[in-house]
């Protein structure tokens, strides 16, 4: 189990050092925002076109990239919205079974599902190096890409998620009072 939670660590790892990429993101996306604003209206005032479709561009990349990579990190905080009025009812080890499941039943799913039908579609955006139909335009064949990267990093999630509440329900993390699951300090665990 040992080297499991390992693994766990540092697909835990992985999210949280692109989840912290997404929010210095979220602050150049505000700043691309405010130049569009700005250039839009100071450039109707000067008579001059100041702004272009490559900053609108940057900024829905931008937004993209955020709600696509930042997925995992939030499945990795547990805040994804959850109607739980009974789950936070529940003890830890209740949580971990029904979080267990619903990875196995729904999240796998999905993210499986999600790869195969959007890998030929992100297929053939490369095979014509799909462009941008707007003037100055970007490039759409990176970001849609990023698809493939979004499901594949929510699966390795999905997975990490499976083994700390494996561990949980066997006994090699322990829970303490905050709900905060720790690695259990057993001679066995190691």
């Amino acid at each position: 189990m040992s080297i499991l939670l390992a693994l766990a660590r540092v697909i835990d790892a992985l999210s949280n050092g692109v989840g912290k990429l997404m929010w210095w993101l979220t602050a150049a996306m505000v700043l691309i925002g405010a130049y569009n604003v700005i250039t839009r209206y100071l450039g109707q005032y000067l008579g001059m076109q100041l702004s272009a479709n490559v900053y609108l561009e940057l900024q829905t990349y931008a937004f993209d990239l955020i709600f696509l990579l930042g997925a995992a990190y939030v499945l990795r905080a547990d805040a994804h919205v959850r109607v739980d009025i009974i789950y936070s009812r529940l003890g830890a080890r209740a949580r971990a079974a029904i979080d267990i499941f619903g990875t196995l039943v729904f999240l796998i799913p999905f993210c499986v599902f999600g790869l195969y039908f959007c890998y030929g579609y992100v297929e053939r955006s490369w095979a014509v190096m799909e462009q941008s139909p707007n003037p100055g335009g970007l490039a759409r064949y990176p970001i849609k890409t990023v698809i493939l990267v979004a499901f594949g990093m929510l699966l390795l999630q999905g997975i990490s998620e499976i083994i700390k509440n494996a561990a949980l329900l066997t006994g090699h993390r322990r829970v303490d009072e905050s709900g905060t699951a720790h690695a259990a300090e057993r001679a066995d665990a190691l």
